[in-house]
């Protein structure tokens, strides 16, 4: 079942508008790094998602550029990616760090002379936190003598405004998860573990087109569900829990998620209390996301109405974070964030809040107006408070 995908060409685009940014910030190339669970960088540049193996980009000012991957990877680069400019290097093999013996790898300075660049004075890299100390060793051996600089800001610039194409993607993501989500509440049951619940949602993805996970299903309750991040285990769910229920599907690389807090049987006073306030910041969040505003007005007026509201003490963070090839990307919305709200980009307005003994968290996907509040980029299914019959 085909969904929308990326057009090739768009690819190409991306890479000269990297490489104008390459030349205006001062650099001689750009590398963008990745691995299998965040392969955004790449595959923004390139349509490869690397798999047990890393994988990354090299840009030149000029926008020649070059795919980098590990050294079981060229056939499957050749079938996956649309850079044809491929090199096998040991920097992106895999973590168990096989020796390949009499196999020879190339260097950075082979892959930057195939992009034109010889001497580079000063190296971009994105996917900062993916790069790992082989990758920043062997480049440190090619170019003793050069700077290597953070550059996950411009990337972060070119991937914050959504083409249509990209609008496509998280659209049919969405939908994918609100159907999962469709399929959860009704075979959710006392008794059924939270890992079977995960595989009611997973079955569903696949069923309805999505190439995988758009993150690592939300299926747990009770206690887990005070913390933000938790997995799903083999614990039964029981009668009374309140069940984080947070699910998406990837398209094309694009990773949205929908995430609801359902109470098996109904909720006390202080659950729904809880659970209906951070629905009602799940909103104004949209109401307050406006283009021309800078970020950290809306992170203080989020922050300073739950203060003002009495509830700081179930308050970890908010109101959202960028949305695109992962969940969770640049740029994050806090009161530090001085950039201004463009029409265009993309938010996973992501409401979290928690008591002593359980949390609730609502997800959507947000779209910033021309002008106005932001609109909702998926249908919005089950956005009352949800209690399961048991």
């Amino acid at each position: 079942m085909a969904g929308p995908m990326i057009p090739i060409e768009e690819y190409a685009e991306r890479r000269v508008k990297a490489a104008k940014l390459v030349a205006e910030a001062g650099y001689d190339v750009l590398v963008g790094n990745g691995t299998e669970s965040d392969a955004s960088v790449v595959r923004y540049f390139s349509a490869y998602w690397p798999l047990f193996e890393m994988g990354g980009v090299a840009i030149a000012p000029d926008a020649r550029s070059a795919l980098m991957v590990g050294m079981e990877s060229a056939e499957f680069a050749k079938e996956r990616g649309v850079i044809d400019n491929i090199h096998l290097m040991k920097e992106y093999r895999e973590t168990a760090d096989p020796e390949y013996p009499g196999v020879a790898g190339v260097s950075y300075r082979e892959v930057f002379e195939s992009i034109g660049v010889t001497d580079p004075g000063r190296i971009g890299v994105a996917g900062w936190l993916c790069t790992n100390m082989g990758m920043y060793e062997g480049l440190r051996e090619a170019f003793p003598e050069a700077e290597i600089v953070n550059a996950d800001e411009l990337t972060a610039t070119l991937r914050a405004r959504k083409s249509p194409a990209e609008l496509a993607c998280l659209r049919e993501g969405f939908r994918q998860g609100e159907l999962a989500l469709e399929a959860m509440l009704k075979a959710v049951r006392p008794g059924m573990t939270e890992l079977e619940l995960a595989g009611v949602a997973i079955a569903e993805l696949y069923a309805n087109g999505a190439e995988g996970e758009a993150h690592t299903v939300y299926s747990f309750g009770g206690t887990k569900t005070t913390n933000a991040i938790s997995r799903s285990t083999h614990r039964p769910l029981e009668v009374g829990d309140i069940v984080q229920i947070d699910v998406g599907g990837r398209v094309d690389g694009y990773s949205p998620s929908v995430g609801r807090p359902i109470c098996l049987g109904q909720m006390s006073e202080r659950q729904r209390r809880l659970i209906e306030f951070c629905r009602e910041m799940h909103y104004r969040t949209f109401d307050w996301v406006q283009a021309g505003v800078v970020a950290k007005e809306v992170a203080i007026r989020y922050e300073q109405f739950v203060k003002d509201a009495g509830m700081e003490r179930h308050y970890l963070y908010g109101p959202c974070t960028g949305l695109g090839l992962m969940e969770v990307e640049k740029p994050w919305m806090e009161a530090t964030s001085e950039y201004t709200i463009e029409p265009g980009m993309t938010f996973q307005a992501d409401t979290f809040f928690y008591d002593d003994d359980f949390g609730c968290r609502w997800e959507n996907g947000l779209l910033v107006a021309e002008s106005g509040p932001a609109t909702m980029i998926n249908e919005g299914t089950h956005m009352e408070p949800i209690e399961i019959e048991v």
